[in-house]
């Protein structure tokens, strides 16, 4: 289930890195599904302004989503120095991954 190991390996990244939910400055989900990404978001306790999504402008631009996500907060001043950003992706099958950049 999408949903299911989405959240995991967002955990198992922050975990393997003596991180927590609340070390996350920015997290910027595969533009994949609106709903997804609400439901992370609410699962891990993060404000708006700490997920950005841009699907209601592009859609779902597949393996190019989060590049173009992360490209576009950049741009908006939304990733600063220092910032702990969490890329996390899932696709067809049984795929999924995540990624912690201290920016």
């Amino acid at each position: 289930n999408a949903i299911v190991r989405f959240s995991e390996v967002i955990m198992e990244g922050l975990e393997a890195n003596k991180l927590s939910p609340s070390d996350i400055d920015l997290f910027i989900p595969h533009q994949a599904n609106l709903r997804i990404s609400q439901f992370v978001q609410k699962k891990f306790g993060l404000r708006d302004d700490q997920v950005y999504n841009n699907i209601m402008k592009f859609g779902n631009t597949t393996a190019a989503s989060i590049i173009i996500a992360l490209t576009e907060a950049w741009e908006k001043g939304k990733v600063k120095e220092d910032d702990t950003v969490v890329l996390a992706a899932f696709g067809s099958g049984f795929t999924w991954g995540s990624v912690i950049i201290k920016w």
